[in-house]
């Protein structure tokens, strides 16, 4: 007979998702190790293994929970019938506001995804790239020549994610500048740029 699952099933394994992306981040992928997963999220290495039999598994899980994450947050805040620049505008206020408290996701992400077997890799990808879909076409709609001389919608696409993507580097809460002010400094970067391409 299966053992079923414990009522508090998801909210240990968020916790232990959150400790591993932690020790990951500050020990590196290859150095770390289950032992001090177990130790950051309290829970014993027994535990720990009943819910990821490997590290990789973990890795894995922590960036398909974070990026699945981000891509629903994406899809509850778009209004298509909204115009294009104000659809982009809530959707990087969206986005910022998701990788919220998300550095050591973002870190593994960056650093870890490569090593990740085919399968898994090709999944991780696909939501990504899914992402990148979404926003891109939002950023086709507000310049709708944007590949009319030149292929620059995608550069244009990785330009607005790279706003978006590094600001864990120099970010900080309490700083001179807050995650409110610069998600709307990066849409107006992006849409006062976007229409002096050709």
């Amino acid at each position: 007979m299966a053992r079923s699952r414990a009522h508090d099933f998801e909210d240990k394994q968020r916790a232990i998702l959150r400790s591993a992306a932690a020790v990951f981040a500050e020990s590196g992928m290859d150095r770390a190790s289950m032992s001090q997963i177990a130790a950051r999220a309290e829970v014993s290495k027994a535990l720990l293994y009943h819910y990821y039999a490997s590290r990789d598994a973990l890795i894995f899980d922590i960036l398909r929970t974070n990026l699945g994450e981000l891509e629903t947050v994406i899809l509850a805040a778009d209004r298509p019938e909204a115009p294009p620049r104000d659809r982009l505008r809530v959707l990087v206020h969206a986005v910022l506001e998701q990788y919220r408290d998300a550095d050591d996701c973002h870190k593994l992400q960056l650093n870890s995804t490569h090593a990740l077997p085919e399968p898994q890799r090709s999944e991780i990808l696909a939501i990504e790239r899914r992402i990148v879909r979404h926003v891109a076409g939002i950023l086709r709609a507000i310049h709708p020549d944007i590949e009319a001389e030149r292929p620059l919608l995608m550069p244009v696409t990785m330009s607005l994610f790279g706003m978006m993507n590094w600001v864990y580097m120099w970010f900080r809460e309490g700083g001179p500048i807050t995650r409110t002010d610069y998600a709307d400094l990066a849409t107006d970067l992006l849409l006062d740029g976007i229409g002096a391409l050709r």
